[in-house]
């Protein structure tokens, strides 16, 4: 366990966000592996297929994930005001939460797939592939968000190195089960949906063993299950913040699939490929996101508000030097990465994807932005402000793939992100310079 409420704040940082750095570079090679040998074993069709879910996927199964991250920075709050038994009872109440919403969204998911299938237009050349890839990875939902919830409470009460243990567990587990499925069983594109949902299992259940035998503050007893209404409301409104958060920015990333989807299998692959580096140059956001999320929480907890100010100015300074790294990789490496994550020759599939990460790149500093902001607020209760932020994205995505994708093609993709976050940060700076509780005039820790 790891009290952020004391010490520098950079230095903490820092040493938080490096396992889950590592953690998302392992998440990374198995996503680039896992396409390469779908790419290569079973063909750019398949590849293509598998691509043309991956939006929905993210938004579906990121639902779930923010959902968990947003009940464990409740966690991280009790934690920093040293409640034990406030914890105890948060963490009974999230499990039983997160369970039954997993499980009905699981349900009415693939009761309604071949619908949604064919609302993002998945071409009928690839249809049948899709719909095998993708029932797989809803199917085992459940699984993910159990092995995600119990990362995400470890983190809460500062562990970031055990869940990246049993990530490169369950990565090396993710390689082989693909290479097994694939090549040895020929279960196709379903085989590497399969090897995720299992690997992930094990993941977990290797998981839940080790907080058993190590951390006694996350054990829970029967009248640990008994919670009241305030905290179920203040877990929902934080979990469902932060699941909606994503879930948003996700449901214009459909949209622009859906775009995608209409300009061909060269540019579906194309879009895959730089999707998959955009994870990798994305992969600082992600930590230094869920790092401020649990930083920002345990010192709300404890009454630092001016840590936390220091945090968010530290943070923004790591981000940008990860930018101007990300810009130089962009504009030297952008077609050999495409080539090694693809196995393509194809000239079409290397130009746009090319083309893709150059423009945008340029604008992370803006996302470094929102990404710092929209997390920092997150963990100090503001569950409001971060969802305006992501509707706009959301909102402007939309609006990009019904104006810009017939006239300009693949380029309408291209801009429409920077567009959007462009947009989006307005509301989150605004409402960060004018917050009470940052400003030390309204810091009322809620009893629940």
């Amino acid at each position: 366990m790891r009290d952020l409420t004391k010490g520098k704040p950079m230095k903490l940082i820092v040493m938080f966000a490096l396992p889950l750095l590592i953690g998302y570079v392992l998440q990374l090679f198995y996503s680039l592996v896992d396409t390469r040998i779908v790419g290569s074993v079973l063909g750019e069709t398949a590849l293509a297929a598998v691509g043309a879910t991956t939006s929905l996927s993210s938004m579906i199964v990121g639902f779930l994930q923010g959902l968990t991250n947003g009940f464990a920075v409740v966690v991280a709050r009790f934690f920093g005001a040293h409640d034990e038994q406030g914890v105890k009872r948060t963490v009974a109440a999230s499990l039983t939460l997160a369970l039954g919403m997993s499980v009905t969204l699981t349900f009415l998911v693939l009761v309604g797939l071949k619908p949604i299938l064919r609302m993002i237009h998945v071409g009928d050349d690839i249809f049948a592939l899709s719909y095998q890839y993708i029932f797989v990875i809803f199917a085992g939902m459940t699984v993910s968000m159990l092995y995600n919830i119990c990362a995400s409470l470890l983190r809460a009460i500062g562990d970031s190195v055990t869940p990246l243990i049993f990530l490169f567990v369950s990565v090396l587990l993710n390689v082989f089960g693909d290479l097994f499925c694939i090549c040895v069983l020929g279960m196709g594109v379903s085989g590497a949906a399969f090897a995720t949902v299992v690997a992930q299992l094990i993941a977990f259940l290797a998981c839940l063993v080790y907080i058993r035998a190590k951390y006694p503050i996350l054990h829970l007893s029967k009248k640990h299950f008994v919670f009241s209404s305030g905290l179920v409301r203040e877990l929902m409104g934080s979990g469902l913040s932060m699941g909606l958060m994503g879930c948003l920015v996700n449901i214009g990333s459909v949209a622009l699939q859906t775009g995608i989807n209409t300009l061909g299998q060269s540019i579906i692959v194309a879009h895959t490929a730089a999707r998959k580096i955009t994870e990798l140059f994305m992969m600082a956001f992600g930590v230094i996101g869920m790092t401020m999320a649990t930083y920002a929480g345990q010192n709300f907890g404890a009454g630092e508000m001016e840590r936390v100010k220091q945090g968010v100015r530290d943070a923004l300074k790591l981000m940008f030097v990860w930018c101007t790294l990300v810009v130089l990789c962009s504009y030297t490496m952008a077609p050999i990465l495409i080539r090694l994550v693809t196995g393509t020759s194809n000239d079409v599939v290397i130009t746009n994807a090319t083309a893709y990460l150059r423009f945008d790149t340029i604008l992370y500093f803006v996302t470094a932005i929102i990404i710092v902001l929209r997390n920092t607020m997150q963990g100090i209760g503001d569950h409001v402000t971060p969802i305006v932020s992501s509707g706009i994205e959301c909102i402007g995505k939309i609006i990009v793939v019904n104006v810009l994708v017939a006239p300009l093609g693949y380029w309408g993709i291209i801009v429409a992100e920077p567009i959007t976050w462009i947009f989006m940060v307005i509301p989150l700076i605004v409402q960060y310079l004018r917050n009470p509780v940052l400003n030390g005039k309204d810091h009322t820790e809620k009893q629940v």
